[in-house]
């Protein structure tokens, strides 16, 4: 992401909090030069991962589930 040093400016402690969290460089552009702030320390892109509660019902209905009526074991 590239931005201006003017936007850079209005909103610093969120865009340095995002780079911190994301692991992504942040691009300032200034007097037609580009300048990039990253994070010294590399980001384990697993640890941005949210939860989401996306079972809707009883998670046991799902280990018990009987799928024989639906199986079929032709193989050819």
């Amino acid at each position: 992401m590239s931005i201006t040093t003017s936007k850079f400016r209005s909103d610093i402690y969120n865009l340095l909090d995002k780079v911190l969290t994301t692991g992504n460089p942040l691009e300032i552009e200034l007097k037609g030069r580009q300048l990039v702030i990253l994070p010294v320390e590399k980001v384990k892109k697993l640890d941005n991962l949210m939860t989401h509660n996306c079972i809707n019902g009883n998670p046991e209905d799902l280990v018990h589930n009987d799928w024989s009526k639906e199986w079929n074991c032709d193989l050819s």
